[in-house]
């Protein structure tokens, strides 16, 4: 299932993830995961948002680069292999993940993905029986 997550240019230098977060913060957005790519002169934020219209705006209000992004959010066991047999199965079907991260919760990791075709990979994910994430319950997380 899709979900939508923002990617957010930011320059390398201190303080602007922190400018971020409290923009979000004082909007009364909740973060629910985050990742940071990065090269010498800047990184790019990818974040699930509890409203990511809401925190699309904002951020555009305070001059941030943002762009939204559609992705696939989806559970799997948190033991050894669970994961390599999800992507085994999506690379042997064609599917290229542009990039992905994932935190664990006690038994249960959280995955969220960028395929460069959501439809078919959201189809086989379904075909495997793989725990697809709302996009409502992925805000909540």
């Amino acid at each position: 299932m899709k979900a939508k997550q923002l990617s957010v240019f930011l320059e390398n230098k201190s303080g602007r993830l922190t400018e971020v977060t409290e923009v979000l913060g004082a909007a009364g957005i909740n973060l629910s995961a985050m990742s940071i790519a990065d090269n010498s002169d800047f990184g790019i934020l990818r974040c699930i948002v509890s409203e990511p219209d809401k925190a699309y705006q904002v951020l555009k209000e305070a001059h941030f680069a943002v762009k939204i992004t559609d992705v696939i959010g989806f559970t799997c066991p948190n033991t050894s292999g669970s994961l390599a047999k999800v992507l085994k199965h999506l690379s042997e079907k064609g599917v290229f993940i542009e990039y992905m991260y994932s935190f664990a919760n006690g038994d249960v990791a959280h995955v969220i993905i960028r395929p460069t075709d959501l439809e078919n990979c959201d189809r086989l994910l379904a075909e495997i029986e793989v725990d697809l994430l709302a996009a409502s319950d992925l805000y909540k997380l």
